[in-house]
């Protein structure tokens, strides 16, 4: 791409999108967790998922530059290693990655809406009641037009800023260091899980990749934008869990574990921040909800043109992709069979992978990307060694997550196996995609 291109996403915009895609459910559903695992060590946990998000994110800026497409990280598996069913199965666990990820979004909505009900009517009813309307609503929202909700995303993400900067500032002064302490902190064995069971509060940074066909100036945007995002929210989430573990009593972690931010902003702004703290939380969900829904039904469409997901995927429902029904249909049973761990923890494993393989993939075009390759190298190394501690540690403690992350993996490749056997095409979409961007085949929608 020419950085004259007139574009209409400045460094501020491309920014918030990647602020936006991080700050968004992850971190009220997470944060209960990470605190449960690491104790005192849960700051120490999130810099340590940063510094991989950052890493990666050297990766995305170059690939991002070289390879601008609404594609994204399709285009760039595809790019580095050619089309076929390895890449078309990592393609569909990044699809599902997504809706694990919505999952995580329903749970954490429910999480946080209980609270606004009595304790006698909090029963299996009103968990699966609101984690379904959590997931209905945007899907309806899409098909019919999800401008409706999109014109205020950028107010969404102000809004949570600021209230995440007003429960910290608020909330140092009842800061109890001692609980931050060494003698409090986890061992390392069971911090360094807790940072890749949270690292899906950092995987939104990629979105930036989908919008960068759109970015002025893109070879000195892009990595500005990929860099300051990253940076941004890493600094945030610490402060944010470093107010929450000194903040917050141990023994009441274990029992408000699914909405302790809310917990967290009650000692300096009363039950006035907690509710405040929900009312955000629900919004902040929902807003990702929609978010993510409408683009994993375009990535759908996307792999349908590519003969990776069936051409069903391709139709259209009240002039919207028919994919925002099968994401809503998936989510619903996902959300509604798996526990906030698991979710989490399939969530976090799925972008590890792919995060793994697109640091690869980087390393594999840094000639063509004028790049270094040994911290691409380093960034594929590192993701996949986390991933194996991540279900290492899995496996011993939460054996359901670890046998349903592997049972995502053999499903993605058996079926893009059996599709390709299906479709048998003699010319792959990858010919496609070296004579225009996915953008285009998709600016009809």
């Amino acid at each position: 791409m020419s950085d004259d291109k007139k574009g209409s996403i400045g460094l501020y915009g491309a920014i918030a999108i990647g602020i936006g895609g991080m700050v968004g459910g992850g971190i009220f559903a997470v944060l209960g967790l990470a605190v449960s695992m690491a104790h005192g060590a849960t700051p120490l946990a999130f810099a340590i998922a940063g510094a991989i998000a950052m890493l990666t994110a050297f990766s995305y800026a170059k690939l991002s530059v070289a390879f601008p497409s609404q594609g994204g990280t399709v285009v760039f598996l595809d790019r580095a290693f050619g089309h076929d069913s390895i890449v078309g199965g990592l393609n569909f666990v990044l699809w599902l990655s997504y809706l694990v990820t919505l999952s995580l979004y329903a749970t954490a909505f429910e999480s946080y809406a209980k609270t606004f009900f009595p304790v006698g009517l909090q029963t299996a009813w009103l968990h699966h009641g609101l984690i379904s309307i959590a997931i209905i609503i945007p899907v309806v929202i899409n098909l019919l037009g999800a401008e409706l909700i999109s014109k205020s995303e950028t107010f969404i993400v102000v809004l949570k800023l600021i209230l995440l900067g007003i429960v910290v500032s608020s909330g140092a002064m009842f800061i109890e260091p001692a609980r931050l302490a060494v003698s409090n902190w986890a061992p390392m064995s069971a911090v360094i899980p807790a940072g890749m069971v949270i690292f899906v509060a950092y995987e939104g940074f990629e979105l930036i990749s989908n919008a960068a066909e759109d970015v002025r100036n893109p070879s000195v945007t892009l990595p500005r934008a990929y860099y300051s995002s990253v940076g941004i929210v890493v600094v945030l989430y610490i402060l944010v869990a470093i107010l929450t573990v000194g903040v917050v009593p141990e023994s009441l972690v274990a029992s408000s574990k699914d909405y302790v931010l809310a917990e967290a902003a009650r000692p300096a702004l009363g039950q006035l921040g907690f509710y405040l703290v929900g009312v955000a939380a629900m919004l902040a969900t929902l807003s990702a909800i929609n978010a993510t829904i409408y683009g994993n039904a375009r990535l759908g469409f996307i792999l349908a043109q590519d003969h990776e997901l069936p051409k069903i995927m391709e139709r259209k429902v009240w002039d919207q992709p028919f994919g925002v029904l099968v994401v809503g249909a998936i989510t619903l049973c996902m959300a509604n069979l798996l526990d906030i761990e698991s979710i989490a923890v399939i969530a976090s494993a799925g972008f590890l992978l792919i995060f793994a393989a697109v640091n690869l993939a980087g390393a594999k075009l840094a000639p063509t990307l004028n790049a270094q390759r040994v911290p691409m190298l380093i960034g594929s190394v590192v993701c996949f060694a986390v991933l194996c501690i991540l279900l290492w540690r899995s496996a011993t403690d939460n054996p359901k997550a670890c046998v349903a992350f592997f049972a995502v993996l053999v499903c993605a490749f058996l079926f893009e196996f059996f599709l390709a056997m299906f479709y048998k095409p003699s010319k792959r979409a990858w010919h496609c995609f070296r004579k225009c961007s996915v953008g285009r085949a998709t600016k009809h929608l």
